[in-house]
């Protein structure tokens, strides 16, 4: 009977895991001038190519708790042509992703002359993603169950595509983006999966202020989960400084979805929606980027008190065009 309730147990763990682990989870990471992460039509947009490597660690006191490591490289190609490349390795438990993405994008530019910032741009990103199950860890001594092998390590690889479109007209951007356009299913969690990992995202911004003292960037994004109907809100606030060596920068992002779900607290039920509370601080030092970025989660319902931690580099490259008139830190 316990090794039953377990195997309910694991059913469940991966029925939630599949569904939320489809490529690159969106954390707050874009935020740390990484917008080409989540928004494939920001490749080549900015002014240097830019490489930014990421590293997220969650619950530190629990073993094979979730882990996340990116890898990024995007720039311009000619006059109108942007191209990049992801590298990724997702770790959660028992559950692991391997992938890569490539990148093309177009960006049309409807400015007047070359510093003035009014770019149309377009992108697709096509991948291939290895999904892993390491059934060698289900089974402790001396326990068995039919259902599970105990002694395999299952792994099964599909293609994913991305697209996207932004605009950045001087101090404002908007960006719209579908994950997962295709359907498709891995074969190791096809009992507990939809064909459908499709998610949109959307995300507007505009900065303001003076350059010379300080900038101020709010913006939201908005996700949305196609099979689940899961939608999620973030609402960000962001600071820069500039400095003789570069520029100090330090923001706030708060995550809430936006339907709830019921628990029991003993008396009752109740409703609890995710929510999430983070800040982040960076610096840029010449071409030379580093962030980090504390996640905490907040209600009644939580696995443990521990916050999720995450690290970027950042290096920009070949920075040959004249930077534009404009508040606009994710293109100049």
């Amino acid at each position: 009977m316990l090794v039953n309730v377990k195997w309910m147990l694991v059913c469940l763990f991966i029925t939630s895991y599949t569904y939320s682990q489809e490529g690159i989870s969106v954390y707050s990471d874009y935020l740390s001038d990484n917008y080409y992460l989540i928004h494939p039509s920001m490749a080549g947009a900015s002014n240097c190519a830019k490489v930014r490597l990421t590293s997220r660690k969650q619950w530190f006191d629990q073993s094979d708790a979730p882990s996340l490591q990116t890898l990024s490289f995007n720039g311009r190609i000619g006059e109108k042509a942007g191209a990049g490349i992801i590298v990724f390795n997702d770790e959660n438990g028992y559950h692991s992703q391997k992938g890569v993405k490539l990148t093309y994008a177009y960006h049309l530019m409807f400015s007047r002359d070359a510093i003035d910032l009014n770019q149309l741009s377009f992108g697709i990103s096509a991948g291939l993603v290895q999904s892993q199950l390491d059934e060698t860890k289900f089974l402790q001594s001396g326990n068995f169950d039919p259902l599970i092998n105990g002694t395999i390590v299952q792994k099964d690889s599909y293609p994913t595509f991305d697209i996207g479109a932004s605009y950045n007209y001087l101090d404002f951007y908007a960006h719209a983006t579908v994950k997962n356009l295709l359907e498709t299913r891995r074969e190791i969690y096809s009992e507990f999966e939809s064909d459908n990992l499709r998610k949109y995202l959307l995300s507007v911004g505009y900065v303001f202020g003076n350059k010379n003292t300080v900038l101020w960037e709010p913006s939201i994004l908005y996700q949305n989960v196609e099979a689940t109907k899961e939608t999620t809100l973030d609402i960000n606030m962001k600071a820069y400084k500039n400095m003789d060596f570069g520029k100090l920068w330090a923001g706030l992002s708060y995550r809430r979805s936006i339907d709830g779900a019921e628990y029991s607290n003993g008396s009752g039920v109740s409703e609890q929606h995710l929510q999430y509370i983070t800040p982040i601080v960076g610096v840029n030092y010449k071409n030379f980027m580093f962030a980090y970025t504390y996640s905490h989660l907040s209600g009644a319902v939580k696995f443990d008190n521990g916050g999720y931690h995450q690290i970027t580099l950042g290096l920009d490259l070949f920075c040959k065009r004249e930077k534009y008139e404009c508040n606009c830190p994710a293109i100049n």
